[in-house]
């Protein structure tokens, strides 16, 4: 468990598009949904004694959006709201601690994620202290509120194929796609499946990846066409590339996200966050370091052609990239030098007093674990970087430049 601390976006410091201070804990922020659904009843103070103490047993969830554990435990969280889905006596709530400090201070909360049961018309809740696996919390609710839900597993993001689909999918060429042959009687095979789902859902805001899986026992052409002997047997099938390469790494969920982030381009941690180089392009780092380390406006011209020549030679995700840093020093030299220091305070002053103003909805923060890497000459004690937004919408993760 996390201890409750004061969540503080003071800065987000990151590579793209503004250069801030880092003045506290970093952060990122996401727009409209979360690892939960819509099957989590969402409670404020507004609506929290309309919905517990009433007519339905109610068992709550107080986390703080910052908090890793929380993170972790969401998607089970999520997967209790939809087994409950359909009991009308019970119901799976989720309260916002850093939002909401006065109503969880209300029931004491100290740590985060903290669960209360609060049985139907009470307002006393009992502390859960048991395991937090889907199983653990629903035969936990199951045995307190008298029901007999089941677990409900969300759809698969693993995609199946067959013969009649293969070629459209893993032969696609502006697609990466990571494909198992497997056998649904192997055992190795079985053991797999979570870990395999879970990379799945790491890739998910990623249109170029396909994570999927075909049954070479019941296609065993498919198989044979590409020299399976074995299961599961891995294969890669690059965009740039369709032979189906070999996976020979570690069969590990940390291995199998490196690997598909180190052939596809990908900058994904295993939670489907962005990791902390995601949006840094090395190639022009240098040349920001130089840029915001002169004060003569023609040297920073002569820099700004420099790095405009380098992204002209850049692709794909880079090149999308390398436009927030060009965006970034035409701001600085029409702007002035403290330009970038007094956007990110000004963006840190939205975030703190009203998120929801960066993209229009209620902002989450994401799962990026830590800040990007430093990658300019700090001038100030607390140092100084180059920051994007990270926002996301209804095609997954994208840059944006907050002005």
């Amino acid at each position: 468990m996390v201890r409750a601390r004061r969540f503080s976006v003071a800065a987000v410091c990151v590579i793209g598009a503004a250069i801030v201070c880092l003045l506290g804990a970093p952060s990122f922020v996401r727009c409209s949904g979360d690892d939960e659904g819509s099957d989590v009843l969402v409670l404020t103070p507004e609506t929290f004694d309309e919905v517990v103490g009433k007519d339905q047993h109610v068992f709550v969830k107080f986390y703080a959006p910052w908090c890793g554990h929380c993170k972790r435990l969401a998607p089970d969280w999520g997967m209790l709201g939809t087994s409950f889905k359909k009991v009308s006596s019970v119901a799976i709530a989720k309260v916002d601690c850093d939002a909401h400090k006065d109503l969880c201070s209300r029931f004491s909360i100290s740590g985060y994620p903290t669960l209360k049961f609060f049985p139907k018309g009470s307002l006393t809740p009992q502390d859960y202290q048991g395991g937090r696996t889907p199983d653990d919390l629903i035969e936990f609710v199951n045995r307190e509120a008298g029901t007999n839900a089941r677990t409900s597993k969300p759809p698969s993001n693993v995609v199946v194929l067959t013969p009649s689909n293969f070629d459209a999918i893993a032969l696609d060429a502006s697609k990466h796609v990571l494909v198992e042959f497997y056998a649904p009687w192997c055992g190795h095979c079985k053991s797999l499946v979570p870990i395999y789902e879970r990379v799945a859902n790491a890739f998910t805001a990623e249109d170029g990846v396909v994570i999927a899986k075909v049954d070479a026992d019941a296609h065993k052409d498919l198989g044979s066409k590409y020299g399976v002997s074995g299961f599961p047997t891995l294969k890669w099938f690059g965009a740039e590339s369709k032979h189906g390469e070999d996976y020979e790494g570690g069969r590990t969920l940390e291995d199998l996200v490196k690997f598909v982030n180190e052939k596809a381009g990908t900058k994904r941690n295993v939670h489907g966050g962005l990791t902390a180089d995601a949006g840094l392009v090395p190639e022009l780092d240098e040349i920001a370091k130089e840029f915001m380390s002169v004060d003569d406006e023609s040297a920073k011209e002569g820099l700004l052609k420099k790095a405009e020549e380098g992204a002209s030679k850049l692709t794909g995700a880079a090149a999308a990239h390398a436009e927030i840093y060009l965006k970034v020093f035409k701001s600085v030299l029409k702007k002035g030098a403290d330009y970038a220091v007094k956007e990110g305070e000004r963006i840190s002053r939205i975030l703190k007093s009203n998120a929801s103003a960066v993209c229009g909805g209620v902002l989450k923060e994401s799962e990026v674990e830590g800040v990007m890497p430093l990658a300019l000459a700090a001038k100030r004690p607390c140092g100084c970087r180059i920051r994007l937004v990270c926002v996301f919408s209804l095609s997954g993760w994208r840059w944006v430049f907050a002005e």
